[in-house]
């Protein structure tokens, strides 16, 4: 029942973007974007907790999942350590996935030799 519920709740996020890239003039950038945001706002008011319990890894492995990531670190390190969590929360709850994703960039640099757009 859980890989159904992450399925649904992923796949309905994934609708909502292609939604916004057939119907709208957003770039995907914009678009990734604004998930990041609506993750952040939606973390922050605690809204897409409930999300998570009920998509599980739908609900996280998405952008909107970085962005409730960050929101949480923000909250918790505000918690701790006052107004210098603002600043410092966000990166620490996701150092680990920033991580990953610089280094699985360089490494498909590397094998592909990517090149600018013209």
């Amino acid at each position: 029942m859980d890989f159904l519920r992450a399925y649904i709740t992923g796949g309905i996020i994934c609708i909502i973007g292609q939604i916004l890239i057939d119907k709208t003039k957003l770039t995907s950038a914009r678009i990734l974007v604004l998930f990041v945001v609506i993750g952040c706002v939606l973390g922050g008011l605690g809204i897409y907790e409930h999300i998570v319990d009920f998509g599980g890894a739908g609900a996280t492995v998405p952008l909107t999942g970085f962005g409730y990531l960050l929101s949480e670190g923000v909250i918790e390190e505000v918690d701790k350590n006052g107004f210098l969590g603002v600043f410092t929360g966000g990166l620490k709850a996701c150092a680990g996935g920033i991580s990953v994703a610089v280094l699985f960039a360089l490494i498909a640099a590397i094998i592909f030799k990517p090149k600018a757009k013209n």
